[in-house]
């Protein structure tokens, strides 16, 4: 049997862009970048021109897209991004937090998003950083790396933030600090849950938003260890993965 030829992006963004634009209610960057995507590397893309130093014979070639979130285009630069953060890793076990809007502020998201998004990252990594300088082994500024998801894997919208954090900080004196006992427990996750929502409500209130009157009184915070450094970790997709080894950072 031949060889597959690779099902390429473009394909099946031109199979299934119709339907998703009928089903979902897309936004403008959205519908910006499906249609990047459906002429990326195709006939319908800017051509460049290539030439042989040898023969001086000319190949036109179709353009990619180049956009941000096209998996074609920035493959090489993710890759790179992961060397590097894998670089980074600390010998410390690492946690993985999930700081969850609630269904009941769902609306006001939509309606503001960039205000929403930014003051969920900034509200999530200031309530570790306050917990990593008051814990007693901490005692110092963490290091992590949040990730913002707006819809989970039914494309349902439901915006929430993923943290990688190593149970480690820098102190004062510039001394790397970490946290030992209990190998599942990082911070309590209903006290994590409690400052988030305080902070989160009054950023939103100082950025001028009004908020519904039926927010729920308790939020969720999960908090999960996910091992060491390289071990092979089960977390949710998307993955990132090296030598077959599923990481997350």
């Amino acid at each position: 049997m031949g060889e597959r030829e690779m099902i390429r992006l473009s394909d099946i963004v031109k199979q299934f862009a119709t339907k998703t634009r009928q089903r979902y209610s897309l936004l403008p960057s959205q519908l910006k970048a499906l249609s990047a995507w459906q002429i990326c590397r195709t006939d319908q893309a800017p051509l460049m021109q290539l030439r042989c130093n040898d023969c001086e014979q000319p190949r036109y070639v179709p353009h990619s897209c180049g956009h941000r979130y096209c998996p074609h285009c920035q493959h090489h630069q993710s890759q790179q991004w992961l060397a590097r953060q894998l670089q980074k890793q600390l010998p410390a076990r690492y946690f993985m937090l999930t700081f969850t809007l609630p269904a009941e502020l769902r609306s006001l998201a939509w309606q503001h998003q960039r205000v929403v998004y930014d003051q969920l990252l900034q509200c999530s990594w200031a309530t570790l950083k306050q917990f990593s300088h008051n814990d007693k082994q901490l005692q110092g500024m963490p290091g992590a790396t949040s990730v913002l998801h707006t819809h989970n894997r039914r494309l349902d919208y439901h915006p929430h933030v993923h943290v990688v954090l190593p149970a480690t900080a820098i102190d004062h004196h510039n001394m790397l600090r970490k946290k030992t006992g209990r190998k599942g427990w990082l911070f309590s996750q209903r006290a994590l849950a409690k400052i988030f929502r305080a902070r989160l409500l009054t950023a939103l209130k100082q950025a001028g938003l009004t908020l519904p009157a039926d927010y729920p009184e308790r939020w969720v915070v999960h908090c999960k260890s996910v091992g060491f450094r390289r071990q092979c970790v089960n977390l949710p997709r998307p993955r990132l993965c090296e030598n077959s080894k599923s990481v997350f950072l």
